[in-house]
């Protein structure tokens, strides 16, 4: 399915960029472009900005897209709330980067029927591309370098019709500080990327299909201190075959907040796992460590395998749970059971006989765990088309911006030692709609 949707919106895209014009002369040689001051659309902007410029947006709502190719730009609004781009509901993307080193800052995205905001390193020289392979053929990286650098800080993306806001074959990168609502896949996903190096913190998302989705991205993912409440699914860990790179492993996943994912008001797709704070299908030793997982009346968390994948080496600890179905289960299929996944919080299971399993998990054991056809929880409601989704409340502004410095080639990710378990209220000024 991933695969069809990128075909599909490249495809929409190289027709968008072969129906362009051409744009007048560069100002300041490049390096400020002003819309609509410089530039009249954001096309003309992205045409005109030199490599390390910046395209500084100024309020309004902009009929339009905005694709950018010139390494180490950045786009940024003057107000977060009130620089909108809006696809209308017939535009794929709101904004795209094919290139190094860019940013995109304090504004809003909505109403793309694709993506709202998209980094990708998958691209030939029109713009966003697909490999003629599917997941199941090797991958050949040296083909489609994966995009380096990239930073979303205070950005608002709501009402888009896949995803917020989704950085795929990308590494060294942040997104933080942002929001996301009324996605009918997810709010926020990163992946097919290994050696990731990406941060995704300090975010809400809230109201979508589900609201942190990673499909195959591996190795060094840090999800901390987010809001991922109110979805129809609050995260997922995925092993995908649709996609390179299986299977997904080694992220670390602490001190989130992922409550009362069982939102009436969201788009209706994840129907099979409402109601479920976590679904880990096929992923393979990633660390959940003090979050709080609260309020998912069908579960905390669901183990399960993608084909031939199992879920193995996952361990938890020090999370808190608190008024879910059950706190763990294993849905894992006879054929691919669930290994060696290991609980030091005692969570609740589902089956019973699970509990032991995963405190026999931390000291090592390798045996197949107990799993349970389904998990109960109620029926999936019928849903929101996203372009009905309620908009959030306004966001804050980005803090004294200031003009833009190279990114770092590699994060300096938080020290998550520090990281407590948040409480109930966590980020909750930043979460409800208007």
């Amino acid at each position: 399915m991933h695969t069809l949707r990128r075909l599909l919106a490249a495809a929409a895209l190289v027709a968008v960029l072969a129906s362009g014009t051409a744009c007048a002369a560069p100002s300041n040689d490049g390096l400020l472009v002003r819309v609509p001051q410089d530039a009249s659309t954001l096309s003309e902007a992205a045409e005109q900005v030199a490599p390390g410029g910046t395209i500084l947006i100024a309020p309004g709502t902009y009929d339009d897209e905005l694709q950018i190719n010139t390494p180490d730009v950045t786009v940024r609004g003057e107000d977060r709330n009130a620089t909108v781009i809006d696809g209308g509901g017939i535009r794929p993307y709101g904004i795209v980067s094919i290139a190094d080193g860019v940013t995109v800052e304090n504004l809003t995205v909505t109403g793309a029927t694709f993506y709202g905001v998209l980094f990708t390193g998958l691209h030939d020289k029109n713009g966003p591309s697909a490999p003629t392979a599917d997941g199941y053929t090797p991958w050949d990286p040296e083909a489609f370098p994966p995009l380096q650098r990239f930073l979303i800080d205070h950005v608002t993306a709501y009402n888009n019709g896949l995803y917020g806001i989704y950085a795929f074959n990308a590494q060294h990168g942040v997104i933080r500080d942002s929001y996301a609502s009324g996605s009918a896949d997810s709010g926020i996903y990163v992946g097919q990327c290994r050696n990731c190096d990406v941060l995704v913190a300090g975010n809400v998302a809230e109201r979508n299909a589900v609201g942190f989705e990673n499909a195959n991205a591996s190795d060094s993912v840090v999800i901390t201190g987010n809001r991922f409440s109110r979805n129809r699914v609050g995260l997922t860990l995925l092993s995908s075959y649709q996609e390179a790179f299986t299977p997904q492993h080694a992220n670390q996943v602490v001190g989130n907040l992922i409550s009362d994912n069982d939102a009436a008001d969201s788009p209706s797709q994840a129907e099979g796992g409402f109601a479920t704070g976590v679904g880990i299908s096929g992923g393979e030793a990633n660390i959940f460590e003090r979050n709080r997982i609260s309020g998912n009346a069908r579960a905390g968390v669901i183990l399960t395998n993608t084909e031939d994948l199992p879920a193995t080496g996952n361990r938890f600890t020090a999370n808190v749970y608190a008024a879910n179905g059950v706190d763990l289960g294993n849905v894992s299929a006879a054929r691919t059971p669930a290994t060696s996944n290991c609980a030091e919080d005692s969570p609740s299971t589902a089956p019973a006989a699970l509990a032991a399993e995963l405190t026999a998990g931390c000291d090592g054991s390798h045996a197949a765990q107990s799993a349970t056809d389904a998990v109960a929880g109620p029926d999936a409601p019928i849903g929101s088309s996203f372009r009905d989704v309620a908009p959030p409340a306004p966001q804050p502004n980005l803090a004294n911006p200031t003009e833009r410095t190279t990114l770092p080639k590699t994060i300096t990710m938080p020290d998550l030692e520090a990281v407590d378990v948040p409480a109930d209220d966590f980020l909750a000024d930043r979460a409800g709609s208007r």
